[in-house]
């Protein structure tokens, strides 16, 4: 079990209380036969909560429950202790990536809603199975909502003027595998890198303590096979894939932006919409805000899976999670809620409103037309799901580790920390294990 910090029962009451101040959408239906409370985290395309909202509030008539959607900012991660601790709140919630296997014992199973849903769907993703499959049995149900992919997003322009690299005959926006897609790998990312730094738009790989960064350094060494903690929960730093990994990062890290060390989370959003980065590893959120703000920026992105690696492709997922609280008082009618909102018929929607944003976890819902109309330029996102023909899978940073250990190393950003410390005036490989090594110790205590 993940453990977070107690809190006491007077702070326990103050969040309580904010709670209850959140903008809420109540929506009624006549001759109501029950209730229910939930709380989902705010899209940051505001048309995804107002298609979420006109959802359930065609579930809330058909099924005579009196429903009251707070959306909530971030991951609300106070407000969620409080109400394990209280046992009230929610009856269900939107959970981020490592939330739960936090509150595993206080969720409600979900193997009979995720068994109908696989029957259907086929399994989910490798990603949200490991993330909220906890010992044997489904605490959650991953949903599309708010659950991206964070791959390569390039200036198709620069890379073809600058390095003769065709990203869109690379990755057309067709269903095909093409012998330039299966070339990409991390070691020809060394010449685009070198090319893009001459030209003035080095590659903007963040490399600080941010998630954008734990999660493009998680692809990497998972290209490699390079485990820091293994599934026994054995620290395995000391491997060949794991200095073959740092070896060539010690090659890249040259060739990056010298600004990448200190990048907040929308540093490299920053770079791309500037028109100072040629490619970052990041959702379409920056191609998004790029249309209104950048137009000659957005009309040259496009987006694809990131490099391979010696032990295959891996595109980082960050995927949410919906979960019912055990204590709950309205328990049934929640699943039934979870349910519906995971149905293709829902997703599609949900997906389209968020302008293809959305990344569902079951790859036969990677099909849905939004991701070959958004636009410019046309077909900008018909790769940025993982589909069949990408010959990849989807990864979280710190897996296989057993999650109380890989938790650590996703928030402590222990591998950017790693290939930062091989920066200019850093540190060996060897003296990057031995510090990786201690830090890990730490960790298993």
């Amino acid at each position: 079990m993940i453990h977070t910090k107690p809190i006491d029962r007077r702070r326990m009451l103050k969040l309580g209380a904010a709670a209850t101040a959140l903008p809420l959408v109540h929506i009624r239906t006549a001759g109501a036969a029950g209730k229910l409370n939930i709380g989902v985290t705010d899209h940051w395309v505001k048309a995804g909560d107002a298609k979420m909202s006109e959802l359930i509030a065609a579930w809330s008539d058909k099924n005579k429950v009196d429903v009251q959607v707070a959306y909530l900012t971030g991951t609300n991660l106070e407000m969620m202790a409080a109400e394990s601790v209280a046992h009230t709140g929610h009856d269900m919630l939107s959970y981020a990536t490592w939330m739960v296997h936090q509150y595993a014992d206080q969720l409600e199973p979900m193997d009979d809603v995720m068994g109908r849903l696989i029957a259907k769907y086929g399994d989910p993703n490798t990603t949200a199975t490991y993330l909220a499959k906890v010992k044997g049995t489904w605490r959650a149900v991953p949903t599309a909502r708010m659950s991206k992919n964070m791959a390569s997003l390039v200036r198709a322009d620069v890379l073809k003027q600058h390095c003769g690299v065709d990203v869109q005959a690379m990755y057309p926006a067709k269903p095909i595998h093409t012998p330039e897609s299966e070339a990409w790998n991390w070691d020809n990312l060394l010449p685009i890198a070198q090319k893009c730094q001459a030209a003035g738009m080095p590659l903007g790989l963040t490399l600080s303590n941010n998630g954008d960064a734990v999660d493009w350094c998680g692809s990497l060494f998972a290209g490699f096979g390079a485990q820091l903690v293994d599934a026994n929960g054995q620290i395995t730093v000391r491997s060949d894939a794991v200095r073959q990994v740092l070896t060539y990062a010690q090659k890249l890290v040259k060739l990056l932006d010298p600004g990448v060390f200190g990048w907040d989370g929308a540093g490299n959003n920053r770079a791309l919409i500037s028109g100072k980065a040629a490619l970052i590893f990041d959702a379409p959120s920056s191609w998004s805000v790029a249309r209104t703000d950048a137009p000659q920026v957005a009309e040259n992105c496009w987006e694809f899976p990131n490099p391979k690696g010696t032990a295959g492709r891996f595109v980082p997922y960050n995927p949410q999670f919906y979960g019912v609280w055990n204590f709950g008082r309205n328990k049934s009618a929640a699943k039934d809620l979870v349910e519906y909102l995971s149905q293709r018929e829902q997703v599609h929607p949900l997906a389209d409103a968020s302008n293809g944003y959305d990344i569902p976890p079951f790859q036969s819902m990677t099909d849905f037309d939004v991701w070959q109309q958004e636009a410019p330029p046309p077909g900008v996102l018909y790769n940025y799901p993982v589909k069949p023909f990408h010959h990849a899978d989807t990864v979280v940073a710190g897996y296989p580790a057993p999650p109380e250990i890989a938790v650590q190393i996703y928030t402590s950003a222990t591998m950017p920390m790693m290939i930062a410390r091989l920066g200019p005036g850093g540190q060996s490989v060897d003296q990057v294990i031995a510090w990786a090594e201690a830090e890990l110790q730490t960790y298993s205590r």
